[in-house]
């Protein structure tokens, strides 16, 4: 399925609106913090809050970093197309189709160093979405040339595109180090490293990790409520609050498995298009729930130690 980012981040605001939320418009500057209370500079003002969490992607404006930040790069090339017709079935999407007997010489001799594959989403006989990846390279793979090995590929098919409905251009930081745990302000999708660093996939992740951070924060404030001196009832203890949110949303055997999928993430650079391809057809072969969930992020440490052993033992 494809998700429409508009109707999704309108629910969301709509859900938070009839929670209580408030929406405010500014641009922020810098965080300071107190024993019970950080204050955040917004313009001219200052907002005060018993936490903040920084949504704020890759940008990373608030949260912390105690090293560089180095991550690889997924790059993409998308489009709907409206066309004469198309070879694929309404019922299915096309994954990963890592073929490239459709490029010239040229663009054969940089996908052989730096390889890219299709994603398509057939809507009806004469409109598709189509997408050319690149899953993971360091730098990343330039949108004209990615551009370029789609048309290559779409008149390989005999694919003649009568319209260009949209255009998508994505550049997503894979991997990398993870914020500073813990610390007093709080992340959350890009900014707190719930990209996928062999994937590229988020959305889910965070979707799963929003309820049990909203959980942790609840919990902290009751648990420094019940534990706040008679002398001075309404402290708070807002590190400690914060050093139990970051232990929710990154347990040590999440800390893990990142860890291990940082590990893919780099062996997965350093091949070229021959290998790429053989490692996904033995990828494929495992077991649905096994790939099914290292793509989706539900997956143990001992499924991740799985994977591995039998993608050595089929390859070797």
């Amino acid at each position: 399925a494809q998700v429409d980012r508009d109707k999704l981040k309108k629910k969301l605001l709509a859900r938070a609106t009839d929670y209580g939320a408030e929406f405010k418009t500014g641009a922020v500057s810098g965080v300071d913090h107190e024993f019970d209370v950080s204050i955040v500079r917004v313009g001219k003002e200052n907002v005060f809050a018993r936490q903040v969490l920084d949504a704020t992607g890759h940008l990373r404006k608030l949260v912390e970093f105690e090293r560089e930040f180095t991550p690889g790069y997924q790059a993409a090339y998308g489009a709907t197309l409206v066309v004469d017709s198309h070879p694929y079935d309404l019922d299915s999407m096309m994954f990963m189709d890592w073929r490239d007997d459709h490029l010239d010489e040229e663009l054969k001799a940089r996908n052989d160093r730096l390889p890219t594959f299709l994603y398509v989403m057939p809507y009806t006989r004469n409109k598709i979405f189509v997408e050319e990846t690149s899953l993971v390279a360091r730098p990343f793979v330039p949108f004209d040339d990615l551009k370029q090995r789609l048309q290559q590929r779409l008149s390989k098919m005999g694919i003649v595109v009568r319209e260009v409905e949209d255009e998508e251009y994505c550049l997503i930081p894979m991997g990398g180090v993870l914020p500073k745990l813990p610390q007093r302000v709080l992340g959350i999708g890009g900014t707190a490293g719930m990209v996928h660093p062999a994937t590229g996939y988020m959305v889910s992740k965070s979707l799963l990790q929003a309820p049990t951070l909203v959980d942790a924060i609840i919990r902290g404030f009751e648990q420094s409520s019940s534990s706040s001196s008679a002398s001075s009832p309404s402290t708070m203890n807002a590190t400690d609050v914060s050093v139990g949110v970051w232990s929710s949303i990154w347990p040590e055997e999440d800390r893990r498995q990142r860890t291990f999928m940082c590990f893919g993430m780099e062996i997965l650079m350093q091949l070229d298009s021959k290998t790429t391809r053989r490692f996904f057809e033995t990828f494929f072969r495992l077991p649905q729930e096994m790939w099914g969930g290292f793509l989706s992020w539900r997956i143990s440490s001992m499924g991740l130690l799985g994977i591995g052993f039998f993608i050595f033992r089929t390859a070797s």
